[in-house]
């Protein structure tokens, strides 16, 4: 997706978003922010294997550091955003599930209990991170019953794969949850102010 410059942004070119992610994507697209979709072709198991700090806000960052230096690096000039998300629960962090055997079992983990979600941002231009963010979201699973969680399933289908969470809470997601503390953009997978914020100071965006 490409959007020409306007009256809100007013770079030349757009920002590359490394993320295939659609969320993250329609966010950028919603606060009229001019975007290019190129993801990042990386090897997240591997980055997260050979991570130092395994704590699940150092591994977000790790992972939006790594999108964002990876596509900069083919792009020379042009100011690239990269995203993760990892969700932490009692020392444990959770990757997206494999299939959907997986993603039940994840959420038979979560229901019933509190969980962190942790979102990083970084922006990279000619190889060098410039901006970097990580926020995060505590999330309560309500006690569902095995019922509900197997019409849950039919009802999302497939797409219970495609976030760390199993869930999307602008969607059929948001029944899991009694209780949400943290910002919308956060749980999303990309904390959106402090972006606005950067983009604003370093004159990508109208003030």
């Amino acid at each position: 997706m490409r959007i020409v410059r306007g009256r809100l942004w007013l770079a030349e070119q757009p920002l590359i978003l490394a993320s295939r992610s659609e969320s993250r994507r329609a966010v950028l697209a919603g606060a009229a922010l001019a975007i290019e979709v190129l993801p990042a072709d990386v090897d997240e198991r591997a980055i997260e294997a050979g991570a130092t700090d395994k704590s699940p806000d150092a591994i977000a960052r790790l992972l939006a550091d790594a999108k964002a230096l990876a596509v900069s690096a083919r792009h020379p000039g042009r100011l690239v955003l990269g995203a993760d998300q990892t969700l932490g629960l009692g020392g444990r962090v959770f990757a997206k599930p494999a299939d959907l055997a997986a993603a039940r079992a994840q959420l038979r983990a979560l229901r019933g209990r509190t969980h962190t979600l942790h979102s990083a941002i970084a922006l990279a231009c000619d190889g060098t991170v410039v901006f970097a963010h990580c926020a995060a979201a505590a999330l309560t699973m309500r006690n569902f019953s095995d019922g509900f969680l197997e019409a849950y399933f039919e009802t999302v289908g497939p797409a219970v794969t495609a976030s760390v969470g199993c869930y999307q809470v602008e969607a059929a997601g948001i029944q899991l949850f009694e209780r949400i503390e943290g910002d919308h953009f956060t749980i999303l997978g990309l904390p959106l102010l402090p972006l606005l914020a950067y983009l604003r100071g370093a004159g990508y965006l109208a003030e």
